[in-house]
Order: C-alpha cells, then structure tokens, then sequence
C-alpha cells in the first residue's frame, strides 16, 4: 500500500506538469506495467482529482483544471532544483532577497525531513568571479509587465531607457519615442533578459534587453506569428542591436573586427557592444579585470584587428605578441640543443 501511494503521488506530480502524457510514458517514468498506471489513474479519479483522457493520435492522459494539487509533490532533485532557483534569483531580479529567503523557509518547513535536509545541504554562496560578466538586477514590475503580455497576447507600448534607467526627454539628443510592440517570447541569456517582440512601427522583429524598457501594458490582443528563424536563442544570440551597454569594469575597450556584427554578437561576452560597420566588419567594445583579460577575448575572434582604443589596449595587444613570440624562440633554441 505503502508503494502504491508512493507511487500515485508521482503520477500525480507528473499529471501536474500540465502537459499530455501518453500511457507509456507514464509506465517508462514509473517503472511499472501499463496495467498498473491504468490503476493508479483511476485512484487518483477516485480521489477526486480530474484526470483527463484526450482522444485522438497525440493523446493520452492530463489532469484538468480546477483542481488542488496536495503540497509539496516534490522529489529529491525537484528540492535541490528549488533551492538553487530561489537562491539564485535575487542575483538577476531586483528587490527578491527577503522574498526569496521567506519563500525558502516556507518550502522548508512544510517537506519530509529527508528532503529539508536535502535543500538545506545546499546553501549557496556567491562568489564574483573575474571572468563573470554581470547583468544588473531587472525590476520585478517591469518583468511582471512584460511577461503578462507576453503570456496573454497583448500589445505593449514601451519606452526605451538609457542605460542609468532614466528616461530621455523631448528634445534631448537620445530622446526616441514610445513604440508599439507585440511581445512574443521571453529569452534569458548571459544573466540578461530579453524580449523578443514584433515591432509594429517598422513592422520588423526586434530584440530588446527588458531592463531597458519602460512598458505599459494595453488591453489589445494580437494574433501569434512566426518567430524569426528556426532557433530563438540564435536569433538573440547573434542579433548585435539588442540594447546591450558595456558592463562596469575596471577597463573598458574597442577594436574593429574583420567579421559580421551577428558572428561577433553570436560569440561576445555579455555586457559588450557590437555595432555594425558593414557587412563584414563591426566594432566590439567590451570590458574586463585587465588590459591583457580584453586582450585575450579579442584574440578568440581570429580575425585581424585595426582601430583599437584606448592605447593601453594597444600596447597589451602588443604585448602579448611578443610574449608569445618569445615562446617559438625559446623553443628554437632548445631544439638546436638538443
């Protein structure tokens, strides 16, 4: 009985993905017959929990709406998977630090032991590494406000903000007006998010970092489209005109670059800047901990390199030219001995 129940409570942790679930993959998930799974659904229809079956090729079984999931349905690794989600979220949402550690101690008190011991081994630490290149926190209204209209379809106007998070004025020189977007999809990358969204101005698609925008929600539907490409994240990857600024680094640089702005944009760090010059050459303005460090990623491009700012940029280039050129004498002059 003991195993049975077990075993209906996982069903039912599956049925709660909202998905369809063909019968044998439940058996395959659950490791028992087809026959036993037909059992346990009907425990669960007995229990009074609305379990669904859907007709047709594509069908299967998935729990209905209206219904109250028992707490807590989590298993090991679902546990560890929710301790690292709320204690990293904080890290690229704004204001979520007492929220999430309250959110945590709720989780925590009402699992098993074995799983509250299970989520508190896992007590993370963040530690800044120098080759980590941060996002800032985004505000959790905004990201509320994009992601309803995302998720229902409807028109946003938006405005975009500079860098500091103020708005420009009319009259200012970066001053740009409101736009109508239709927001499809939401892309976290790099620690930053981005909305992919149909402009309706220059009726093009558009990549926007959503920390960036200052959005009002409409009660306008729009009907879905066909995202750009076959591959999302490539298409945010490799779009260089995304509202990227450079992170806050101790040194910041640019070099023109002999490729395409969207190959450069697909491989830069997060928190650089790739503008597009022409069709095979863009310019990459990034940061990191040394001259020598934006040295060392420029050099990952394999491509010449020409224009390159500040001169402390140049001269590590240099540098390290003749750095590594010593290393082919050294070893010239070994081989003659030997």
């Amino acid at each position: 009985m003991a195993s049975t129940s077990h075993r209906a409570l996982q069903l039912l942790s599956l049925l709660g993905s909202r998905r369809t679930w063909r019968l044998r993959d439940l058996a395959a998930r659950l490791t028992v017959s087809e026959r036993t799974v037909r059992r346990d659904l009907d425990t669960l229809r007995e229990l009074g929990y609305p379990v669904l079956t859907v007709r047709g090729p594509d069908g299967g079984y998935r729990l209905g709406t209206g219904h109250a999931l028992p707490p807590l349905l989590f298993d090991h690794d679902q546990a560890l998977a929710i301790a690292i989600a709320l204690q990293t979220a904080p890290s690229s949402v704004f204001g979520l630090q007492d929220d999430s550690a309250r959110a945590l101690a709720t989780v925590q008190q009402a699992m098993p032991d074995t799983l509250r011991a299970a989520m508190e081994s896992l007590r993370l630490t963040r530690l800044r590494n120098y080759w980590e290149f941060p996002a800032p926190p985004i505000d959790p209204a905004a990201l509320t406000t994009v992601g309803t209209a995302v998720r229902l379809r409807r028109v946003l106007v938006t405005e975009v903000l500079r860098p500091d998070g103020t708005r420009a004025a009319p009259g200012e020189a970066d001053f740009a007006a409101a736009r109508r977007l239709e927001p499809h999809h939401l892309v976290v990358w790099a620690g930053r998010w981005y909305l992919v969204a149909y402009d309706l101005e220059d009726r093009n698609w558009r990549v926007l970092r959503v920390d960036r925008l200052h959005p009002h929600p409409t009660t306008r539907a729009f009907a879905p489209r066909e995202p750009p490409g076959d591959d999302l994240a490539h298409f945010v990857m490799s779009s260089h005109d995304r509202g990227d600024t450079p992170a806050a680094w101790q040194c910041t640089g640019s070099a023109r670059l002999n490729l395409p702005a969207h190959v450069v944009a697909r491989w830069a760090p997060g928190g650089s800047v790739v503008e597009h010059l022409d069709a095979g050459h863009c310019r990459l303005t990034l940061g990191a901990w040394s001259w020598a460090g934006i040295a060392g990623i420029l050099a990952t491009f394999d491509t010449d390199l020409t224009d390159l700012h500040p001169p402390e940029l140049l001269q590590a280039c240099r540098h390290i030219a003749r750095r590594y050129a010593g290393i082919r004498t050294a070893e010239v002059r070994q081989s003659s001995r030997d």
